[in-house]
């Protein structure tokens, strides 16, 4: 791979349901890194596709009466238009039935079992149908799969097994020697914990015909089919070349990112690295594993039909809403929430309010003013300096935020400076000047607030392409410079004097959330005496229920990353670990403990609290603390415990 090159890939999606949130939040993902490395004038290829074969597939089919092929052409188009209407700018799109990937993971096959790395055996174990895969009995969770939760089958069968054992020690020390392999860290220590807690078995790579018939059939034995992990992996060197186009392999190769869902970390990181050791293949750069969405504290699942469907969200609040909102409202690695009311909120206080409305006021008075031509380019002052101060930095830390996968800070720090320039916008009191007729400094103030928001425009241009667009037209920028550069945003005064200026309609309208009016209560029943007892007991002020203390659930937690939140001197963002999840919350402690001060603290955390957004950070919980005359400590436990830990 070039130094500047930049290959990024999603997980290749399985054909056998629509898409949701979960498959768009990682396309989008990938979509906005391509764009900026796009802007930053590094060569950029970005893969994304479809999983096509196995098991799953061919029970679809089956109940949908049609052949598994059919299946896939019919749910494949499903992927493919939601990315046009996401405005997915992918460079290819792999179907693993495609013969250019068949061919590969055949040849792949041929090559290990010749070299003796892929041999035959019987194998009796555990068949989790949903997962495909075995399992032994000590893996089961009270007999059901540890993945999915659902009930397996015991199967005895000759099969065909890949090595993977022979390749442990290898994996662990390279893990250990390139802690950029897994992110983040802890998806890291997770693998390697995985790897150190007990020897590495051997990957089951086959499936018998008798059984399954739908895959790839192994070029040494014609009643088997490969084990659809084993198939779907190698599409991101399929699909760049290996075995048929060695520039072309050696240009993208290895991989700068696979963006993964935490849920398939394991063959990320231990099946797919051995593969490719035994191919004799360098490994990606990074595997990073991101969080999931959350409904309140509960997965998206469909089976409690809470799944967020995307074509709803962008129907009703747009492409480019949902775009910012996925981007912006999840730290890289960890889990957040998605709610409507969540989403709304946002939308209103970054979007329509701060940035739509700083827009429409700006433009409106120049079209007033100034007969819509952009204002000259007048001599600076304080005020101007420091806005234009921080709208230059915002254009370096967006830059840094791309390079260590933390989007939402960055785009956080474009969204102060867009605040700041309304704090800038009010206090020179562009009306008063217009009614006095100093149209000299009106035209400076009016310029300068354009300029913040054409380098806003540009930094938000990957996350929001067509809005941003819609805007970089209405500040009067020629068509060719239109898509922006980054280099440009770190400049000044770049606006063309007199380049006519014009926004037609709001850009953000305002969103309103309604909330389902709440069903009808039951008939009232007469109260027991034990009733008539609580109730009086329920009448001393200040006195509540044990049921009322239930409600609040508390947790151990420990801390272990901390930031100050931007534009606040009171806030931190905090990292808290919560059992095996991360957390992010945000505390009104800045003044009493410092970030480093904090890490490796064992607090005490209401875990149930509903979501809430401060200073544009979304915050998921609450930490005890204890306040006296001023001094401010926080409530921790007095030894050792997990995370995690029940506290009541």
């Amino acid at each position: 791979m070039g130094h500047n090159s930049f290959y990024v890939t999603t997980p290749i999606y399985y054909v056998n349901d629509k898409p949701h949130i979960g498959h768009a939040y990682t396309t989008i993902l990938a979509d906005v890194l391509a764009r900026y490395h796009r802007l930053m004038d590094e060569p950029t290829h970005f893969l994304t596709g479809t999983d096509e074969h196995g098991q799953k597939v061919q029970q679809a089919a089956k109940a949908n009466n049609v052949s598994p092929l059919e299946h896939c052409n019919n749910t494949v188009v499903r992927f493919q238009e939601l990315w046009q209407r996401l405005g997915i700018t992918h460079d290819d799109f792999i179907r693993t039935t495609e013969p250019r990937h068949t061919q590969i993971v055949q040849a792949i096959l041929s090559d290990l079992h010749e070299r003796g790395l892929i041999y035959s055996a019987s194998y009796k174990g555990w068949y989790c149908v949903p997962c495909e895969r075995f399992y032994t009995e000590k893996d089961l969770v009270d007999g059901k799969c540890p993945e999915c939760h659902r009930n397996t089958e015991e199967l005895e069968e000759r099969s065909y097994f890949f090595k993977m054992s022979q390749y442990q020690d290898r994996l662990i020390d390279y893990i250990e020697s390139h802690p950029e392999f897994i992110q983040p860290a802890h998806r890291r220590q997770e693998t390697l914990g995985f790897l150190k807690k007990q020897p590495l078995g051997d990957l089951c790579i086959s499936r018998p015909k008798a059984r399954l018939s739908w895959g790839i059939e192994l070029p040494f034995d014609h009643d088997y089919v490969t084990y659809v992990w084993f198939d779907a992996l190698v599409n991101y060197i399929s699909a760049v070349g290996y075995r048929t186009n060695d520039a072309l392999f050696s240009q993208w190769w290895p991989a700068s990112y696979h963006l993964i869902g935490k849920d398939i970390l394991t063959t990320h990181t231990v099946y797919w690295p051995t593969m490719l050791m035994a191919m004799g293949v360098e490994l990606p750069k990074t595997v990073f594993a991101h969080g999931w969405w959350l409904v309140g504290d509960t997965k998206m699942s469909k089976s409690l039909n809470n799944v967020v469907n995307p074509m709803a969200m962008i129907d009703q609040y747009g492409v480019d809403a949902f775009r910012y909102f996925l981007m912006a409202g999840m730290s890289l690695g960890q889990d957040a929430s998605f709610t409507e009311k969540i989403f709304v909120e946002r939308y209103n206080a970054d979007l329509a309010n701060d940035l739509g409305n700083l827009a429409s006021r700006a433009i409106k008075m120049i079209e007033r003013n100034f007969a819509g031509l952009m204002p000259p380019c007048a001599e600076i002052g304080d005020d101007e300096r420091e806005l234009a101060t921080l709208c230059l930095a915002a254009a370096g830390n967006m830059a840094e935020a791309v390079k260590n996968m933390q989007l939402d800070n960055g785009l956080g720090t474009v969204l102060a400076t867009v605040r700041e320039a309304n704090r800038y916008f009010d206090k020179m009191k562009p009306w008063v000047l217009a009614k006095s007729g100093d149209l000299a400094t009106l035209g400076r103030v009016l310029r300068h607030t354009m300029e913040c928001l054409r380098i806003a425009s540009g930094l938000l241009y990957p996350c929001m392409p067509k809005k941003m667009t819609i805007l970089r037209r209405a500040l009067g920028i020629s068509e060719d410079a239109i898509t922006p550069h980054m280099p440009r945003l770190s400049q000044w005064n770049v606006l063309s004097e007199g380049a006519k200026v014009a926004l037609d309609e709001a850009l953000f309208p305002r969103a309103e959330y309604k909330e389902d009016a709440p069903a009808a209560a039951p008939p009232a029943m007469a109260p027991t005496p034990k009733e008539k007892a609580s109730k009086k007991a329920d009448a001393v002020p200040g006195v509540i229920s044990i049921a009322e203390v239930g409600k609040v659930k508390l947790q151990t937690a420990e801390i272990i990353a901390a930031e100050p939140v931007a534009n606040s001197d009171k806030l931190l963002k905090l990292q808290v670990r919560i059992d095996q999840d991360l957390r992010q919350i945000v505390s009104g402690i800045a003044k009493f403990y410092s970030p480093d001060s904090l890490i490796g603290k064992h607090v005490i955390v209401i875990t149930n609290l509903k979501p809430a957004v401060l200073r544009g950070v979304e915050s998921n919980g609450m930490l005890l603390a204890a306040e006296h005359q001023g001094v401010l400590r926080l409530i921790t436990t007095d030894g050792p415990i997990p995370s995690g830990a029940s506290v009541g």
